[in-house]
């Protein structure tokens, strides 16, 4: 190939086709390598950090004016979609809470937004899923288990690790979470569920998956699926499909 010299040539290269933002707690460090080292080329990931989760009591009106910040600094970088990700907090209030975000973010800067609840709940229907194991790093299960329930969803056993802080979420390991998801399958769930953003669940998903013979979905992983079936013609057939599963299979479907 001849060297590329021309600078406008180089831009036109070096130009995502789509692109996603992401609005993620600050205490989150794992989401933004996790999506730009499994994001097909040609997708741009931009990330804003606010105070939206971490204090559980906290409802989701009085997170309004954080979530609009994020949502603003996101703006300015022009994405296609915009999505409030962060599990707990998209879901611990139902469809109620999750559509006031969605809205909120809509009106805030016009653009298409999504919240890592709606894209779960999307991706456990596409795969049929209606009895989940699930497995999370939070002190309580509740609200998850009361917003899967609404969508239909039975868990039939789940598992809150208690973990206090984020380098607490972040240091269970991928072999970890393989070797939870074996200690707690049961014959009556058809899938897992691992439920958080900062976590290193996204590495044991195709593990997981191999070893139990089930479904298994992350939300890290379900964001990213749905964001990439979203912008499949932007993109277009040179963006290859992450192997994180069965779920992106739909991605090639």
């Amino acid at each position: 190939m001849d060297a590329i010299t021309d600078k406008a040539d180089l831009a036109v290269l070096s130009e995502p086709r789509a692109r996603i933002g992401l609005i993620i707690p600050s205490v989150n460090r794992m989401t933004e390598p996790q999506f730009n080292h499994y994001a097909p080329e040609g997708l741009g990931v931009y990330v804003a950090r606010g105070r939206v989760a971490g204090e559980f009591g906290k409802p989701v009106d009085e997170l309004a004016g954080e979530i609009a910040h994020a949502a603003n600094t996101l703006a300015d970088a022009n994405p296609d979609l915009i999505v409030f990700h962060c599990t707990h907090t998209s879901m611990k209030e139902g469809t109620d809470g999750e559509t006031r975000i969605i809205r909120l973010i809509e009106k805030t800067t016009g653009i298409k937004a999504l919240s890592t609840s709606s894209l779960v709940k999307e991706a456990l229907k596409l795969l049929g899923l209606k009895k989940l194991v699930l497995l999370t790093p939070y002190m309580s299960n509740k609200e998850i288990i009361d917003y899967l329930g609404a969508a239909g969803i039975t868990v039939v056993k789940d598992v809150a690790l208690k973990c206090k802080t984020a380098a607490d979420f972040e240091a269970v390991t991928p072999q970890q979470w393989l070797e939870l998801a074996r200690e707690n399958d049961t014959p009556e769930a058809d899938g897992i569920f691992l439920s958080c953003t900062n976590t290193t669940q996204i590495e044991a998903v195709t593990a997981i998956e191999q070893a139990l013979g089930k479904p298994v979905v992350n939300s890290n992983q379900a964001v990213l699926w749905g964001c990439l079936k979203r912008l499949k013609d932007k993109l277009g057939d040179k963006a290859e499909t992450p192997e994180l599963g069965r779920l992106m299979r739909d991605l090639d479907a």
